[in-house]
Parts: structure tokens; sequence; C-alpha cells
């Protein structure tokens, strides 16, 4: 891989990662038209890996409210009297961050086989549009963060595994489940971000080992890394302040009118699917 398009990347990765349009699939496209293998198992881990650059940027931008959680599950283990909400919230975090762990290892051949192709993508921008559509018409939003139960984590996080999914995108799984569950926006944001945390780092470390063949190379991946960690940091803020005014319709219609160039490429022989 040359340096330039693991810039190319590391930005699609950095912007893409936390919007609900699916990074997976904008990379599985972005890979395609940059002549790249898009099934090959190199290829695949390098898109796992240079994640940790995005999952990085969360980290920092929520560090404030990591080290609360961590200090209130830390202290809630060692002193029941210390067992407030945020205490609960790190072991609901924890619970709901599982089922993508499990269904990711056990279909880890499918992720990285036939689901790696564009018309995938294409089909699931369409229907997981729909699923956005119908989750903000029902939205009530009368649930905040200190009103979260532990069904919630792990609903949310089951519908997390649908991500898995090239281009049904994960904040977008997660954020329409949450609003379905009468969480406020921002909350289901913020949750989305934290059980990315756990889900996306353990992935780029598993891929590590294939992300560093002769194919891809060790700098192109730290490139790729740390550009998507900076662009994906500014993601963040963005996005945060964008879904306090505004509902997720317009990432919706975007998922729509890229699935429609998707198809019209394909049928075309513009691109090919893998």
């Amino acid at each position: 891989m040359e340096i330039w398009q693991a810039i190319i990347l590391g930005i699609i990765e950095g912007i893409t990662e936390f919007l609900p349009i699916s990074s997976t699939g904008h990379m599985t496209i972005a890979e395609q038209l940059l002549g790249l293998t898009v099934d090959d198992p190199a290829v695949t881990g390098f898109t796992a890996v240079i994640q940790i650059g995005a999952i990085a940027a969360s980290i920092v931008y929520f560090r404030h409210d990591l080290i609360r959680l961590l200090k209130a599950w830390f202290g809630g283990i060692f002193s029941p009297a210390k067992r407030g909400f945020d205490y609960k919230l790190g072991w609901y975090i924890i619970a709901g961050s599982i089922p993508i762990g499990i269904v990711g290892f056990a279909a880890k051949d499918i992720i990285k086989g036939p689901l790696r192709s564009v018309w995938v993508v294409a089909a699931a921008l369409f229907v997981w549009s729909g699923v956005m559509f119908y989750a903000e018409r029902i939205a009530r939003q009368r649930r905040t963060e200190d009103q979260l139960r532990l069904k919630d984590t792990v609903v949310i996080g089951l519908a997390q595994c649908l991500a898995l999914i090239p281009g049904v995108s994960r904040s977008g799984a997660t954020i329409s489940v949450g609003l379905m569950r009468d969480i406020d926006r921002v909350t289901a944001t913020r949750l989305s971000f934290f059980l990315a945390i756990p889900a996306l780092t353990a992935a780029g470390i598993y891929e590590l080992k294939d992300a560093l063949s002769e194919s891809i190379g060790v700098t192109p991946l730290i490139v790729g890394t740390l550009v998507s960690f900076v662009v994906a940091y500014a993601s963040i803020a963005w996005l945060l302040k964008f879904v306090s005014h505004h509902t997720l319709a317009a990432f919706a219609w975007y998922r729509i009118s890229l699935g429609v160039l998707l198809i019209l490429a394909l049928a075309s022989g513009w691109i090919s699917a893998t």
C-alpha cells in the first residue's frame, strides 16, 4: 500500500467511523476505487487496525467521562457503599459490548469474505436507512443517560452486531435502536461511542497480524491510524453538536443517494463488487 492511499483511507475512516453512514461500507468502496482487493485479509486487517486511531480520538474526547466511570466502577467493586449510577453504567457498557465480540469472532470468516462486497454495501445502505427513518418517526426521547437500564445497553449491544454487515453502520444501528427505546438522541450517540471503544479496540488488535503483512507495510498502517485519529476527533465534536439540534434524516438520505450511485456503478461495470 502506498502512503497516499493510507492517507486517503485514514481520512475516510476518521470521517465515517462515528457518523451513521457506515465506515466499513465507505472503506470498502474506497479500497475498491483505489485498486485494492477488498476481501484480501491484509486489506481487511488494515481497515480494522486504523479504526484504533478513531477509537483513540473518542477516548481522548471523552476522557473525563471515562475517568469518572472507571473510578466509579473500580470504587464500587471494592466498596459497596460507592455503588452509584456510574458504577452500574460501567457494568452496562461491559454487558453491551459482549454480543459483538461473540458474534464477530464466530462469524469472522463470513465478515472477511462474502460480506466484503459492494453489492452488500449498497443493499445495507438502503435497508438501514429505512430503519433510521422509522426510529426518528417513533422516537419520544423521554429518557436521559441517568435513566439507562441494563436492558437498554444489551439490546443496543445486540444491534451493534448488525454493523458487522458493511453498509449498516455501527453508530447508525446503535443510535437508531437507542431512539426506539425512548432514549434521547444525544445520550444514544454518547452511548454509541462508549460501546465502540472495547469492540473496535479488540477488533483492531485481533486483525493487527494480517495488517502487518508485506502487502500493507508498517509505515502506511501508522500513517492511516494517525490520520484517522485527527479527523475522527473533529468528526466526534461535529456529530454531537449536530444531533443535539437535528434528526438522522440527512444521513439517511445521503445513504440512499450513495446506494443508488453504487447500484448504477455496479450495473454499468464501472466498479466491481470485490
